[in-house]
């Protein structure tokens, strides 16, 4: 296997160079978001292992209709929920994602980044980040909501948002402020969630190896 780096260690590398940089009263409004996401149970709410996960038909990138039951009928699927190409964290994730791409083509599985952004902002994140695996458009976090992952960003998070040139609502098309709980999820072929995990803590993400593991274990 070729050596891959930890994906939460340059998570962490990313926010120890942001603590450097950035003002700690401008740091303490991310800090209270993730805080206050985290104590209302968010994580909690989650679709989990063992549920049937809901199908979907979402537009890919490049403009058409991708359907789960297609992808499902084809093997395994590993669908990763991002908040948008704006988010360092979620690029790295997508990125480590990149390089291990052919490992999970070889298991007989398929990848879709699913993120409320337009198709046109997926479209420039596939293309900017060379990602081979279809981007999909989620208006309003519709689907996203189906795996009980989603959330309003809280008014003074907007704010935050705002000061920094983050303009959430272009990205997104909508006035809407919900955005998807980082998620990864394993799905089998038969529409079983085989694995589950989203934080409330936009740095953490699960390890990509972790899941090829998963994947391996059940491939038949």
């Amino acid at each position: 296997m070729e050596n891959v780096l930890n994906l939460q260690d340059q998570l962490d590398e990313i926010t120890a160079n942001t603590r450097l940089l950035v003002q700690p009263e401008r740091l303490e409004v991310s800090e209270q978001a993730v805080t206050d996401l985290f104590r209302s149970g968010a994580e909690n709410r989650i679709l989990s292992v063992g549920a049937k996960a809901p199908e979907f038909a979402l537009p890919d990138s490049t403009g058409p209709m991708v359907q789960s039951s297609d992808l499902l009928a084809l093997g395994p699927l590993v669908v990763d929920f991002f908040r948008g190409r704006w988010c360092p964290y979620c690029v790295t994730e997508l990125e480590a994602w990149r390089g291990l791409y052919p490992q999970l083509r070889e298991l007989g599985a398929l990848m879709v980044a699913v993120s409320p952004q337009t198709v046109r902002q997926n479209d420039f994140t596939a293309g900017q980040h060379s990602l081979p695996f279809p981007l999909l458009a989620d208006a309003g976090c519709e689907v996203a909501a189906k795996f009980g992952i989603v959330y309003q960003v809280p008014e003074f998070h907007q704010q935050y948002y705002r000061s920094i040139l983050v303009n959430v609502p272009f990205v997104n098309g909508d006035e809407s402020w919900r955005l998807p709980l980082p998620a990864t999820y394993v799905i089998d072929r038969d529409g079983t969630v085989l694995f589950a995990e989203a934080h409330a803590d936009f740095r953490v993400r699960p390890e990509p190896t972790e899941i090829l593991d998963l994947l391996r274990s059940v491939v038949r």
